[in-house]
């Protein structure tokens, strides 16, 4: 399937997903991460996509680096905020010389990665940061618990947006066939989510070193169970 992201994240579906998420909702995940990670560190977010989180712990007065393979979601958060680290890299290739206090990969971006690129990504960021938080709603007991495969197709900020989904039982993936509009303009591409347990994802992250693996179903701190909307995981190294 190959990492379909690289060409997928163009203005339309950008500009969709950053018209989706409310303001408050960043914060109050935010507010989570402060929860986790000192304030003034230093802190990676990978992917970042617009620089929702990116911008707002700038904001909050740490340091952050900000990794994502779309070139225009990078210049949008650049145009906000020039002065922050912001920079086009595929998260299945981070520079080894990065270095960081904690790794944040929020918003349903784990997974985008075939097996083998998960457990070297998870690796490398081992070796970048010693605290790691993971955010994502692709984990079987949150997505196969509340399945919808049809779903009614929604506009935001002007755009659009239709999916087709299907599941690949072979492979564990969650694969949606997405068409976004905007007047004239149309822009088609197909998403590939790899559907993990969250005991998978638990024993991948500490096979890449990490410990102390806490599993949440929310920002406001409840546990992880089945159902849960999201697993938010939490790791620190040994």
């Amino acid at each position: 399937m190959g990492n379909w992201y690289t060409d997928f994240f163009t203005e339309l579906p950008n500009a969709f997903w950053r018209a989706a998420v409310p303001p408050e909702h960043t914060t109050a995940e935010v507010d989570f991460l402060t929860r986790f990670v000192p304030a003034g560190a230093h802190v990676l977010d990978v992917p970042c996509g617009s620089g929702r989180h990116t911008l707002a712990l700038a904001g909050r007065g740490y340091r952050v680096t900000g990794l994502d393979v779309s070139a225009e979601a990078i210049a949008h958060a650049k145009r906000q905020a020039p002065q922050l680290d912001l920079r086009v890299v595929d998260m299945a290739e981070l520079p080894s010389d990065l270095r960081a206090d904690a790794a944040i990969c929020m918003g349903n971006s784990f997974g985008y990665l075939p097996h083998e690129g998960t457990e070297r990504f998870l690796a490398t960021l081992a070796g970048i940061a010693g605290t790691l938080v993971l955010d994502t709603g692709f984990v079987a007991e949150s997505l196969l618990h509340n399945l919808q495969v049809e779903e009614e197709p929604m506009t935001l900020g002007g755009i659009e947006a239709t999916s087709v989904n299907s599941y690949d039982v072979a492979d564990s993936a969650w694969i949606t066939e997405f068409t976004f509009r905007r007047g004239d303009e149309v822009h088609r591409g197909t998403s590939v989510q790899h559907v993990y347990t969250s005991a998978e994802i638990a024993r991948l992250v500490r096979r890449a070193g990490y410990a102390d693996v806490r599993m949440f179903g929310d920002v406001d701190g409840g546990p992880y169970r089945l159902g849960s909307p999201r697993l938010l995981l939490v790791a620190r190294q040994r």
